[in-house]
């Protein structure tokens, strides 16, 4: 039969559980003063300009970085702090998940609080300046020009000029821009914007570049940019860039021409009326694929990152035609007998 406790066990055990109560919530306390000191300095931090290794650090968040990534790219970019703090201002911000696809610049006295302000574009004083894939330099020129609070810098320059004052006189201006939306400061000059596209492309193609496959048929990078922008012209799906760009490829490698409207269309500028004839594939210049072998002299366009790689790295396949299906998509044939039938089928409505 148990014993009953008597009075003292019962008041040591009363004391025992008091201490250890009192002991959870000295705990307690202890580690909510911890959190509570870790976001002071955490914030402290956050309002402090990050050090930076150049007077201006630019860099790009791509669509489906993740808030640490982007933590990691600024400091590859040149943003001298710790890549972990700036991850924890994200975080604890509650806004990590709010920060938007785009270019950004930041400058000497930017702090991590104006930086995260800025991707999430809580600052109405941003204006942002988009450049699209397949655009012509000509195109985008007209986007700047009607910018809101970007000064027309180089309103009345013509294209070399415009390269000239990039610094690199050598390049063509078409195709050099890499496509992006492009944030600044109202104030800033349509100049300023270029060249953070300008040497936003040069990464993107001098990383491409680096990918190409061994067997590949181009022979410098700004092959590869030339190949990009057809590519990027000529594809109504994404999913088909690989193949477009395995059929031009094919065609580079055997010597066969090129034959592809959209240079057709570039070489004939302002003259062309929407109306491709076959006049105009005929027609010499310099950009008609059609009687010239080889690439054209210059990009037509403006590639994105996936045309840039597919233009280095095509899919493997025989194919040396292709033809629009009606749906975005393109049938790709080996032979001319076959690419014929599908013409027949997807173009003429024939059987």
């Amino acid at each position: 039969m148990p014993q009953t406790p008597s009075p003292a066990s019962l008041g040591r055990r009363r004391q025992q559980g008091g201490a250890f109560v009192r002991l959870l919530l000295t705990l307690a306390v202890l580690a909510g003063l911890s959190v509570a000191g870790a976001f002071g300095g955490l914030w402290w931090w956050a309002h402090q300009p990050i050090p930076l290794s150049a007077p201006t650090v630019e860099w790009s968040v791509e669509q489906g970085v993740t808030p640490r990534g982007v933590a990691q790219g600024w400091v590859s970019a040149g943003a001298e702090t710790s890549p972990w703090l700036l991850y924890q201002w994200f975080r604890w911000s509650g806004q990590a998940r709010q920060i938007r696809a785009g270019s950004y610049e930041i400058s000497q006295g930017t702090t991590p609080e104006r930086l995260l302000n800025m991707m999430v574009q809580g600052d109405e004083s941003l204006s942002t300046a988009k450049l699209i894939e397949g655009w012509t330099f000509k195109r985008w020129r007209q986007e700047l020009a009607q910018a809101d609070g970007l000064q027309p810098q180089t309103r009345g320059w013509s294209d070399q000029q415009i390269m000239a004052a990039l610094g690199v006189p050598d390049l063509p201006a078409e195709g050099q821009f890499f496509p992006d939306t492009y944030a600044y400061a109202k104030g800033s000059s349509d100049l300023a914007v270029m060249r953070r596209a300008q040497r936003a492309m040069h990464r993107h193609l001098t990383e491409a570049w680096a990918q190409r496959a061994a067997a590949s048929p181009l022979k410098t990078p700004q092959e590869a940019l030339i190949m990009a922008s057809i590519v990027e012209k000529e594809t109504g799906h994404g999913e088909d860039r690989g193949l477009v760009s395995g059929v031009f490829n094919n065609r580079l490698r055997i010597g066969m021409p090129l034959q592809t409207d959209p240079t057709v269309i570039y070489g004939l500028g302002d003259a062309f009326d929407g109306n491709l004839r076959k006049v105009h594939l005929q027609t010499d210049n310099p950009f008609n694929t059609y009687v010239r072998g080889g690439l054209p002299p210059t990009p037509i366009a403006m590639p994105g990152k996936a045309a840039l790689l597919a233009a280095v790295r095509p899919d493997a396949t025989r194919a040396l035609y292709f033809v629009a299906s009606g749906d975005g998509r393109s049938v790709f044939s080996e032979t001319l007998a076959d690419h014929n039938r599908a013409v027949n089928r997807y173009q003429r409505k024939r059987p």
